[in-house]
């Protein structure tokens, strides 16, 4: 078989909305956060906070700002979310003793036993892919090989 000539892209070719790698990973995202919100409404969690549950369930108690690390959040975003997981008694959230500064999260029981019933959800969102699990690992690869690259660039401009 031989192999197409490559027709370079114009200015013009490069603008279009569907040659942007950043519309489609958003619409792939916002994509995910609409499966997200069905999936997760049977445990009462919104996308995000179920993100701040499996830092703590993977982690244990945690400052509240390893909590924002680990998710690429500020405490501006992440306050509301650790509070509203407070509210639902899911989580608590303490100053620490060794550096007043320092707010610490940990889950509750109740938080704990959520685990249990959120163990169902990665597979029924791989499930609704379409993909093979290697499949889903090699994409999730490629995507933490990007995330690392344009953070690389930022830090360069």
């Amino acid at each position: 078989m031989t192999e197409q000539p490559t027709i370079p892209l114009t200015d013009q070719d490069l603008l279009r909305l569907d040659r942007q790698i950043c519309f489609s990973l958003n619409a792939a995202g916002r994509a995910f956060g609409g499966l997200y919100r069905i999936v997760l409404k049977d445990l009462g969690l919104t996308y995000p906070q179920y993100l701040v549950m499996l830092v703590l369930w993977e982690h244990g108690e945690l400052p509240v700002k390893d909590i924002g690390a680990h998710l690429r959040l500020d405490s501006g975003t992440l306050s509301p979310l650790l509070k509203r997981l407070e509210t639902a008694g899911l989580v608590r959230r303490e100053r620490s003793t060794e550096d007043e500064r320092s707010v610490h999260a940990r889950l509750t029981e109740e938080g704990t036993a959520l685990r249990e019933r959120a163990a169902r959800v990665p597979r029924r969102i791989a499930a609704a892919t379409g993909y093979e699990l290697e499949e889903i690992r090699d994409l999730q690869t490629r995507l933490d090989r990007l995330t690392a690259a344009l953070d690389a660039a930022a830090a360069e401009i």
